[in-house]
């Protein structure tokens, strides 16, 4: 599975592949690679993580055509939607992402996860609600592998908060999954 993870520096893209990939490999006894990529701007410029994860060994650490493309900014949204299959699956960001009709056979999701952060009492915690919306759209992990892989992400006086942040967006992602069938 080839995710891609993108949005702007400051929403914690990189943290979300990191958490997912630790998921993975050290809590679902998957093969996870993961690479990185940043814009010129530590905060506010391009920023993407690109994370395979496997049930086999990874001999090639890099995606080739997504199968999943998750854009929490437009930009990010312009430049990687194309790059995912035909087939694959798009998680957006539904306020800071005006998507295109949808192409082919993609799988179009979306939650606003800066406004339930924003509830929540930090916008900090958006990238902990698109974890959840993840991982109960895309089923890559399960739900325990991905909350016994937070602690040590985050600081300890954090760690509840995200959490909660982390479950309002799976619930939300199994909602919007069992709509959609």
């Amino acid at each position: 599975m080839e995710i891609k993870v993108s949005g702007f520096g400051g929403q914690g893209i990189i943290r979300i592949g990191m958490i997912l990939g630790k998921a993975a490999a050290l809590n679902d006894n998957k093969s996870a690679t993961l690479t990185q990529s940043f814009g010129p701007e530590a905060r506010g410029g391009a920023c993407s993580a690109q994370l395979v994860v496997s049930e086999t060994e990874i001999l090639y650490p890099y995606l080739t055509v997504p199968d999943i493309v998750i854009a929490m900014s437009q930009e990010a949204y312009e430049k990687f939607e194309p790059e995912l299959k035909d087939d694959g699956i798009l998680l957006l960001e539904e306020d800071l992402v005006k998507p295109h009709p949808v192409r082919g056979n993609i799988k179009q999701y979306a939650i606003p996860a800066t406004r339930i952060a924003e509830k929540l009492g930090n916008r900090l915690y958006a990238n902990f609600v698109m974890i959840g919306f993840i991982v109960a759209i895309t089923k890559m992990v399960p739900k325990q592998a991905l909350l016994d892989a937070i602690p040590g992400t985050v600081p300890d006086r954090l760690l509840q908060k995200n959490i909660d942040a982390l479950e309002q967006g799976f619930t939300i992602g199994e909602q919007k999954l069992a709509a959609s069938k």
